[in-house]
Formats: C-alpha cells, structure tokens, sequence
C-alpha cells in the first residue's frame, strides 16, 4: 500500500500507515501528533475513527466480489475506551462478512502498550 495516500489523500494527511493487507486482516498504525488532538493533548475520536475508516476501506477492497469496483462506508459505530495521549495507535482490521452487497469489518485500535483503544464496526456498500 505505498500508494495509499494517492488514493485517500486524507491518510496521508493524517500519516496513516498500512503495514500489512490483506482479505484476512489488515494492518496499520497512526502517530499521535498534536495537530490530530482535542483538549489536554489527547488524540482526538475523529482522527480516530478515520483512522479506522481507512483500514476498513482496504480491507473492504481486497474482498470484493468479483465485477465490483470499491466500496463506500454507510454504517459506522464506534466504542472508545481509553485516551490516547502520545506514540502510536495499532489497527487490525479482519472481515466480519463478506456479502455480494455489504461488507461489514471490525477494527480494533490498541495505544503502543497493547490496550485497546476503540472498536470500530463498519458496514460497506459494495459498488460496481
């Protein structure tokens, strides 16, 4: 994914890196900077949630069916369970189901010491 930010300018902006893709699982991490904060220095949900938007959407990509083109994100629903106040966050996105349709992921977003950071549950329209 070296091109990643051609094709979603905003990962870019945001510094999203993906590390590893694949149908199965993808893989990527974000660094806390400043600029992607809310108050007290804590990284903001927005930045979060996009975030997991992006790895979503790749992995949503590598299991479309065959005829499709991309996906777009209809459903999204978000549970943040710690702050993150510096170094990187951790995705792992996996397929909940993978329909002609929708595919639905979950990413789990962890801080550098393996504790989770949100969950995030995305439905995606197949298009052709």
């Amino acid at each position: 994914m070296d091109n990643l930010a051609e094709i979603a300018p905003l990962a870019g902006t945001l510094g999203i890196e993906v590390d590893q893709a694949a149908p199965e699982e993808v893989r990527g991490a974000m660094d806390w900077a400043p600029e992607l904060c809310t108050a007290a220095g804590v990284l903001h949900g927005g930045a979060i949630m996009s975030f997991a938007d992006t790895l979503g959407g790749v992995c949503a990509f590598l299991n479309l069916p065959d005829g499709a083109t991309t996906t777009a994100t209809v459903e999204s629903k978000t549970n943040f369970f710690r702050a993150v106040r510096g170094g990187r966050v951790h995705g792992i996105t996996r397929p909940l189901h993978v329909g002609r349709s929708f595919i639905v992921v979950q990413t789990d977003v962890t801080d550098d010491e393996d504790r989770r950071v949100a969950q995030i549950t995305q439905t995606q329209a197949v298009l052709s």
